[in-house]
């Protein structure tokens, strides 16, 4: 049987990283520094899924300088990008679609534009989870020039690229237009104007201003019929996505950038712009699933079906959005709030693998667990583990305890045995809980699957007709384990049923007591829906 190599920390994290400084090697560069890329949207409110974008380059920052490199990890915001469509519920004027995001007036009234509201959402997303990075927006990029000897490269070699584009992707239109798009110097649109002509040794772009198809629903936005030059050192323009990723992967040195599969096309034409045209080897990718809503729709920040990491961090703590995010790369999943209960519970399970609370037989799993482990902490794991407290139990009580709820939830920890005081980490959690518990009240948790014998299911029926009668049970507690041993089933084994049912997890408070305050019959109609 062939032992596999364990790389690292023995993540996808670090074999990413591990490939990536293999490939430099291979290609001989400077490794003094290498910098990983996160491309930050400006034209809706940012989601997890944009984050995510950051968060786990951020991850391979912290593999390569594990590995004992030098790395940055830069994140763009695109606030140059024109306003194809206005996102659901936001109160923009239809007369800034065209427009570029760092030029509409911010909807919410506090910063400077839309474009800075927007990637400010998503930088503090960032600090909350600890991220460090080196901020750069493309309003700044080409204003200062950063680009131009990348945009004057790319539109000598225009007609080369444009028969390329064709040939990757089937799109024609770069055949006959330049891959530029100038602000159009009369309406102050982008997406309107049309570059038909580059005058090489004026480094001057000839465009017109004229109707344009833009968008999926393929909105048409009215151009303004204005012709002119615009000088790419001196004028405020923007490259076509499919050519502008390389401009920035050579001007900034960027070794390594992931994406997202909605845009494979230009990035197979990004990569061989940069490698044929710039003559700058692109930079290692991994190209990873969107996030989906829970109707398997892909969250979009047009459509409005966001989950923020700003909202999130009222239910859940920085470590569950991490652990998300980190857990693994590749497949499509499916995102919605409901996921933080089981999340904030898998934390604690993971913490405490890496302590030994837990064994793990699998030397290999071990490894891994413990390497997501001290992802998730940034690389900076505590020296001891938190108190824990199952999360679905904090939820159930702060559904039953809404006055004066730190007080009576945190008495009831105690009296269950759960907590031996309550610290400011718990009352935090309690807090959470509490907010997720009033806003989703109705949700149920997601049953899992449990495996029940015949022996146990008929002990819980007779549980389920007890919990039913109308009448006050002296002693729960051991009328539960009286059913259990009638039954021939095992008390302990029984017990354990009991918690999966109620709280997905296998152990949990005294069970005669909680049942009791969260009420006997909701917890008669819960098992019931497992039989």
């Amino acid at each position: 049987m062939t032992v596999q190599k364990i790389i690292g920390k023995g993540t996808w994290i670090d074999k990413l990283a591990y490939e990536l400084i293999e490939r430099e090697k291979q290609l001989g560069r400077n490794t003094d520094i290498l910098r990983v890329e996160s491309g930050l949207g400006a034209s809706g409110v940012p989601h997890i899924g944009s984050l995510g974008d950051a968060v786990r380059a951020y991850g391979v920052k912290l593999a390569l300088e594990n590995f004992g490199y030098k790395s940055e990890l830069i994140a763009y915001s695109d606030d140059l990008d024109g306003l194809r469509k206005i996102p659901e519920g936001l109160d923009v004027d239809e007369e800034n679609i065209g427009k570029r995001v760092s030029a509409i007036p911010d909807p919410y009234e506090c910063h400077d534009s839309y474009g800075s509201h927007m990637s400010s959402m998503l930088l503090e997303g960032l600090d909350k989870l600890g991220i460090k990075y080196i901020h750069k927006t493309a309003h700044e990029t080409y204003k200062n020039g950063l680009l131009k000897d990348q945009i004057h490269q790319i539109l000598v070699n225009n007609k080369k690229i444009g028969n390329k584009i064709e040939e990757l992707t089937g799109q024609q239109k770069f055949q006959t237009i330049l891959p530029y798009f100038p602000v159009c110097q009369n309406c102050d649109k982008l997406y309107t104007t049309e570059s038909f002509e580059y005058i090489e040794d004026e480094k001057k772009v000839r465009y017109r201003c004229k109707d344009s198809e833009i968008g999926s629903d393929k909105h048409i936005l009215s151009g303004c019929g204005h012709e002119g030059e615009s000088d790419i050192e001196k004028d405020l323009g923007k490259l076509a996505w499919k050519v502008e990723f390389a401009a920035r992967w050579k001007a900034f040195d960027i070794r390594f950038e992931a994406y997202g599969k909605d845009i494979m096309d230009s990035v197979n034409v990004n990569d061989w712009v940069s490698d044929d045209v710039l003559e700058f080897a692109h930079p290692h990718h991994v190209k990873y699933e969107m996030f989906l809503d829970k109707g398997g729709k892909k969250i979009s920040k047009s459509l409005g079906n966001v989950v923020t990491s700003q909202k999130w961090l009222g239910y859940g703590t920085p470590q569950s959005i991490l652990l998300l995010l980190y857990k693994r790369i590749t497949g499509a999943r499916e995102l919605g709030f409901e996921d933080i209960p089981s999340l904030m519970d898998e934390w604690n399970e993971l913490e405490n693998i890496y302590f030994g609370k837990i064994k793990v037989d699998n030397e290999a799993k071990l490894v891994k667990s413990k390497g997501l482990y001290e992802y998730v902490n940034l690389l900076n794991p505590p020296k001891n583990p938190s108190i824990h407290v199952n999360y679905r139990l904090l939820i159930e009580l702060c559904k039953i305890f809404k006055d004066d709820r730190l007080k009576r939830v945190s008495s009831k920890l105690i009296d269950y045995g759960t907590v031996k005081e309550v610290n400011l980490h718990i009352e935090n959690l309690i807090t959470l809980a509490g907010n997720y518990s009033d806003d989703f009240e109705e949700t149920k948790i997601p049953a899992t699957e449990i495996v029940i014998d015949d022996t146990s299911k008929i002990a819980l029926k007779e549980l389920v007709k007890l919990l039913e009668e109308n009448e006050k049970i002296e002693d729960l507690q051991n009328s539960i384990y009286s059913i259990a041993k009638e039954n021939q089933v095992q008390p302990k084994d029984f017990f354990r049923i009991l918690y999966q049912i109620i709280l997905s997890t296998t152990r949990g408070p005294k069970i005669g007591p909680f049942i009791e305050d969260i009420g006997k019959k909701n917890v008669a109609e819960t098992i019931k829906r497992h039989l």
